[in-house]
């Protein structure tokens, strides 16, 4: 495995197809925390109080983060059937569940770094912006500080919850071989699937739909106030999804031909 696990992280820092791990990580960081800034930025809290989860705002650039973590994860696997560079990677490595792990291990070990980035710089964006709306002690809400418990869980399972998002797309990638398709559908349950449920008239079903959305579910995490679903459990959600999805790309890997 140590063999396979050298080859991937070479493979992801350094080919054209699928080596855009500086990129990636970058985009990653700058896309979150600049919206988790702008969105901590347009919200106030008036003196005589407001219903606003100022934890769960200075989080809000995970939203647009995931997408350049899907995008990475797409093209880890998805580039290779792009350039062919598949075919060299199965003969060199022709266990292909192991070579799937090893991917799977690098691509979670990089988005967990990169993630804990974005999401404590998130937090101290927060930290800093919240204050000039209103967010003051004087109103019932203290600083922002990863050492408080409610915002160490939240900016903990975010970074986690980018981990499985990384997971789901390379599972989905390995499944449908093309990234085009592969991020067009990740994107699409991320984005398209919690607007469709809104859709849902029967509040039961809304619900229901809500509860097995991996956006809404995994970033239930975030909160402070009581949601329909815990926290515990909406990453639960997400890393069922994660689980469906590498387990069929890897039958699917050993099914067909590269």
């Amino acid at each position: 495995m140590k063999r396979e696990l050298h080859a991937e992280w070479t493979k992801l820092r350094t080919m054209s197809g699928s080596g855009r791990l500086p990129l990636a990580a970058v985009l990653t960081v700058v896309l979150t925390v600049a919206l988790s800034a702008a969105a901590s930025a347009a919200v106030t809290c008036p003196a005589i109080g407001c219903d606003q989860d100022p934890v769960r705002l200075s989080l809000t650039g995970v939203h647009l983060g995931q997408a350049a973590v899907a995008m990475l994860a797409v093209l880890a696997i998805g580039g290779e059937y792009g350039t062919g560079m598949i075919r060299t990677t199965f003969t060199a490595m022709p266990r292909r569940a192991v070579a799937l792990s090893a991917k799977a291990a690098v691509l979670a070990g990089g988005t967990l770094a990169v993630g804990t980035v974005a999401v404590l710089g998130s937090v101290l964006a927060g930290r800093l912006i919240l204050p000039g709306g209103g967010f003051v002690p004087a109103h019932g809400f203290p600083p922002l500080s990863p050492a408080d418990g409610p915002t160490l869980r939240a900016a903990l399972g975010s970074v986690l919850y980018l981990v499985l998002v990384a997971l789901l797309s390379l599972g989905v990638a390995a499944a449908v071989r093309d990234a085009a398709a592969a991020i067009g559908t990740v994107l699409g349950l991320l984005y398209v699937f919690p607007l469709v449920i809104l859709m849902v008239s029967d509040p039961a079903w809304q619900l229901r739909l809500w509860q097995v959305s991996p956006l809404n579910a995994g970033l239930a995490i975030q909160s402070t106030t009581p949601l329909p679903l815990s926290p515990g459990a909406g990453l639960a959600v997400v890393a069922a999804w994660a689980a469906a999805a590498l387990l069929t790309g890897g039958l699917l890997l050993r099914l067909r031909d590269a």
